[in-house]
């Protein structure tokens, strides 16, 4: 039967109903209506945030560990617009999440009133703004079952005070879990068997939509039917096993030997990812002439989006690939058996010759001051415990600590996903939320953290026991990493300056456990290698949030 109430209270209701736990927020002067009524509901734990991108980041992170929609209450517009950055990346990688704000009266449309849903129409899948108690209801309902159906994306309510002030006869009815998962054409499928089987020198990439679909098994056992060489491409989540002996690791077009890989290949298996999406322009046509494309995706408009694809199939992954797995052990024959066992020589090989060719390059700096990056991850990936989740904002760092840590299921890294820097101090504090029960470890760029180093507050104010990792470099070492690229591949300079590329150092130096101190958290300073395990033992057992800021080595 329905119930007369006020809009608030239908909101509170509505999330009541759709089994919110968190608020993730930074609240304003519109908001406190909702904060006023918090009090009648102290099941939900908010956590106050002191920037919106924090708030924002822990939502995207929230949802990306919990599978499901996050709600984020922001304030008007300003609070909104400091959020938009997070909410792009969440939109641009289907991260469900549920963000609101409150504007004002509806009648003051002569003065300075903001079109919200306006505002982030262009970062949301759906937007609106209502100014009726009795819409509240079934656009809570509407923006649950929008965030978490496919293709998943942050959604926007907003709310005039008309809104939540009014009154009217309402019914709480939640949103229910949407079946909509898309099966494969079948002509696809056999289409896509058929080159694969006959393919000699095939290579498959994985990206993160491969592990949102839950299709690491099978994308597994796809690459040892085949012996296929696996390389990850971007993406944050783990879409392929890193302990696996067909793990090449993350493919990069920005890295020279990288592009050299997909020049020696007929047929490229492109499965949950943006096929060859990035930064700079490599070309129109990232293949050589004659080398196939098979792409699969559960994001529409992905496939084909900028690769020639020769067979685009559009489907949940997991779906798929055991589809395709089936297809091809109906086409597989032993007159196969010799080129698939060479395969796997030849592949077993490669793996094990790119790992020493890595130790190789980073042992003649082992033992530097400041320590190099890849002593850092080492040492951190022997400290850490057995069942920590690592988060991963360590920007130009990235690739060291992708070679030391191993992960074998989703969960166990998580990165920041998405062209945005600053989100790893949320997205440390949404995923130990998420997961109160295991160290959760954030290992963050200095440059990155100190965007959002607010969210320090956060963490101490409500009692979240992360741990924040600082690889300190002192610089925005990613300029000059990408500006030696733009240097060297795109405009083909004989002269390298990208180590003295203007506004990317921090002359003015900042103390990170000072400032961790002065927002109540624990601080400490390393430099000395063989400081980190003392130091993360001590983080851990303290059972609270702490800060350890390594002094690394940020020369190219």
């Amino acid at each position: 039967m329905p119930e007369r109430m006020t809009g608030k209270r239908a909101l509170l209701e509505m999330l009541q109903a759709e089994g919110v736990e968190y608020i993730f927020g930074n609240p304003g002067t519109s908001e406190g209506p909702i904060i006023d009524m918090l009090s009648d509901y102290p099941q939900f734990k908010y956590i106050l945030t002191l920037q919106e991108s924090v708030a924002v980041g822990m939502g995207e992170a929230y949802a990306r560990a919990t599978q499901t929609a996050s709600f984020v209450s922001l304030h008007v517009d300003s609070g909104l617009a400091n959020g938009i950055a997070l909410m792009l990346d969440a939109y641009n990688t289907g991260t469900p999440m549920v963000v609101t704000s409150a504007n004002y009266d509806a009648r003051k449309i002569n003065e300075t009133k903001t079109d919200l849903a306006e505002l982030v129409r262009p970062v949301t899948k759906w937007a609106v703004e209502l100014s009726h108690a009795d819409q509240i209801p079934s656009v809570m309902r509407r923006a649950f079952n929008e965030a978490n159906s496919h293709p998943k994306g942050p959604v926007y309510v907003g709310f005039t005070s008309n809104a939540l002030e009014g009154s009217a006869k309402m019914h709480i009815v939640p949103s229910r879990k949407i079946h909509d998962a898309t099966r494969p054409d079948p002509h696809g499928i056999q289409a896509a068997a058929t080159l694969l089987v006959a393919s000699k020198q095939p290579l498959m990439m994985v990206g993160d939509r491969v592990s949102d679909d839950g299709a690491i098994d099978a994308a597994v056992e796809l690459a040892e039917l085949l012996r296929l060489p696996v390389y990850q491409y971007r993406g944050a989540e783990v879409a392929f096993p890193t302990t696996h002996p067909q793990y090449f690791g993350m493919h990069s077009l920005r890295v020279a030997a990288d592009r050299e890989v997909l020049k020696g290949v007929d047929l490229v298996l492109a499965v949950g990812m943006d096929a060859f999406d990035e930064l700079f322009y490599w070309g129109d046509v990232i293949l050589e002439p004659g080398a196939t494309l098979i792409h699969i995706d559960s994001m529409p408009g992905r496939v084909g989006k900028s690769e020639p694809t020769d067979i685009g199939i559009v489907a949940h992954c997991g779906l798929a690939l055991t589809d395709l797995i089936t297809a091809v052990k109906a086409q597989l024959t032993p007159a196969h058996d010799g080129t698939i066992q060479s395969r796997r020589e030849q592949v077993l090989r490669d793996v094990a010759a790119k790992r020493q060719d890595y130790e190789r390059a980073v042992a003649a700096k082992w033992n530097n001051v400041p320590m190099s990056p890849a002593r850092m991850m080492s040492e951190l990936a022997q400290a850490i415990p057995a069942n920590a989740i690592v988060v991963d904002d360590a920007i130009s760092s990235r690739g060291a600590l992708r070679h030391y840590f191993k992960a074998t299921k989703r969960g166990d890294i998580r990165g920041v996903r998405g062209q945005s820097i600053g989100g790893g101090i949320g997205a440390t504090l949404g995923t130990q939320c998420a997961y109160p029960d295991r160290p959760v470890f954030g290992i963050i760029g200095d440059g990155s953290a100190m965007m959002t180093i607010q969210g320090l507050w956060t963490a101490a104010n409500d009692h979240i026991p992360c741990i924040f990792v600082i690889c300190n470099n002192g610089m925005y070492r990613v300029l000059r990493v990408n500006f030696d690229i733009y240097q060297r591949d795109i405009l083909n300079a004989s002269a390298l300056t990208g180590a003295n590329l203007l506004y990317s150092d921090f002359p003015t130096p900042f103390d990170l456990t000072t400032i961790a101190r002065g927002m109540g958290v624990h601080g400490e300073r390393i430099i000395d290698p063989g400081e980190i395990k003392p130091a993360v033992e001590r983080a851990v057992a303290s059972r609270k949030p702490a800060l350890l800021d390594i002094v690394i080595d940020g020369s190219m």
